[in-house]
């Protein structure tokens, strides 16, 4: 990985475009973070960006939308009608005073989207680098109506770009060799009588405990009422910690800090008991993305949390600011700074008796359970199944279809995969 990220960031410095990419759990985007932090610690201007709010949150960065200052537009003839095709003045110096500009989740970018951020960059005269990141078998992009999904590779732009594709391939979530190899023909949808026989071994009894199994669901509502039944059978008491959010601008709305709040997966009112089993949601020295714990006590300032590995985490609020890039005057100079709209306090947890797929994102479960019957498109199965971080702690809910019906991609990402 040391390596990987000394290339990658001597090809940055000389503006060089890279693709990184590779299947779930091989570090993308610890990478991504480690590359930006040393960019940061060089003070150079990053730019952190993806196509939604939760993949833009798990970067620290902001949407494509909002720093490129698309509105609402989906494509180039929109941006026409809503007036939005020529770009101001002070997003163009923004734009241009950038070393770096991070495009992560780039399997969930259109073609049509593509060509829009390639128009602003070249709008803006940008000669900085851009490393965009993902895997195209992975959640493809929202499209509107029944129109065709048309990746960002597609575009005219992704050939101009000729980005230099890096791929990382060592899977860090597990070593059990099998399921690698299971996971590979997953995310290829591909379906044999081998790989038929090795998901019907993950059918297994439901768990007499359920608070020892996170549910992985394809629906939010199923997941917050899965939720909302386990907590309440806990006979302990309810505590309800309110998410503490200072706003820094007036100008802010109520709708984008429920946005925020939701996309950054950060609770408003985090109900809990002491009992309750949770999820950590967030990367630390001593906790991951995903680990596991049981609430063994609660006071005023922390929350007691006890990990599987019996190491118990003291655990406090963080804080996750939703930031933009302005002008102001530093010292007699006008710059440019990374400012903070509003900054919202709470715990890193969510409750771990479920959680829904495109939640899970970047997470590492040991204790899975997987209502198949809940996956409904293309790469979701592999990327529910990509979660798992012990085989052997693994149930899947028997679908009632066939297996090649649930693990399938899309076409076209599968043959830009193979060939590139």
């Amino acid at each position: 990985m040391n390596y990987k990220k000394k290339l990658i960031v001597k090809k940055l410095q000389n503006n060089e475009k890279i693709f990184l990419t590779g299947g779930a759990g091989v570090g993308k985007t610890t990478l991504v973070r480690e590359i930006i932090k040393e960019y940061e610690e060089d003070a150079k201007k990053v730019a952190k960006l993806a196509s939604t709010g939760m993949s833009a949150t798990l970067i620290g960065g902001q949407t494509l939308h909002s720093f490129l200052d698309f509105g609402i537009s989906s494509n180039i003839e929109e941006l026409q009608r809503d007036m939005k095709l020529e770009i101001k003045k002070k997003i163009k110096k923004i734009i241009s005073s950038m070393d770096l500009i991070v495009i992560d989740e780039i399997s969930m970018v259109s073609d049509a989207l593509f060509d829009m951020i390639a128009l602003r960059l070249s709008q803006a005269n940008f000669k900085g680098a851009v490393l965009v990141v993902g895997d195209f078998l992975q959640l493809p992009p929202v499209i509107r109506g029944k129109s065709e999904v048309k990746f960002a590779f597609e575009s005219k732009s992704w050939q101009e770009y000729q980005f230099e594709k890096i791929e990382l391939t060592h899977i860090y979530r597990t070593d059990d060799k099998k399921f690698i190899e299971l996971l590979h023909n997953i995310r290829f949808g591909v379906i044999d009588e081998t790989i038929h026989n090795h998901l019907n071994s993950y059918i297994k009894p439901i768990p007499h405990d359920l608070h020892d199994f996170t549910f992985l669901f394809g629906k939010n509502h199923s997941s917050a009422l899965h939720n909302k039944e386990q907590l309440e059978s806990i006979e302990n008491e309810l505590v309800v910690k309110e998410a503490e959010i200072i706003i820094h601008k007036k100008s802010i709305k109520e709708y984008e800090i429920e946005k925020f709040l939701e996309d950054a997966r950060i609770e408003k009112e985090l109900h809990i008991k002491i009992d309750a089993p949770v999820l950590f949601t967030r990367n630390s020295w001593n906790y991951f993305n995903g680990e596991r714990g049981i609430i063994i006590n609660i006071d005023d300032n922390f929350i007691y949390v006890q990990k599987t590995d019996k190491k118990i985490i003291k655990l406090e609020v963080t804080v996750q600011n939703r930031t933009r890039w302005i002008e102001k005057m530093v010292e007699g100079q006008k710059e440019l700074v990374e400012e903070a709209l509003f900054s919202v306090y709470q715990f890193p947890i969510k409750l771990a008796f479920a959680i829904t797929i495109h939640k899970s994102q970047g997470m590492s479960i040991e204790d899975l359970i997987i209502e198949t019957n809940e996956i409904f498109a293309p790469s979701q199965f592999y990327v529910a199944l990509s979660r798992s971080s012990n085989p052997q702690r693994l149930n899947l809910i028997a679908p009632k279809v066939q297996w090649y019906q649930l693990a399938f991609a899309n076409s076209k990402a599968m043959e830009f995969v193979k060939i590139t």
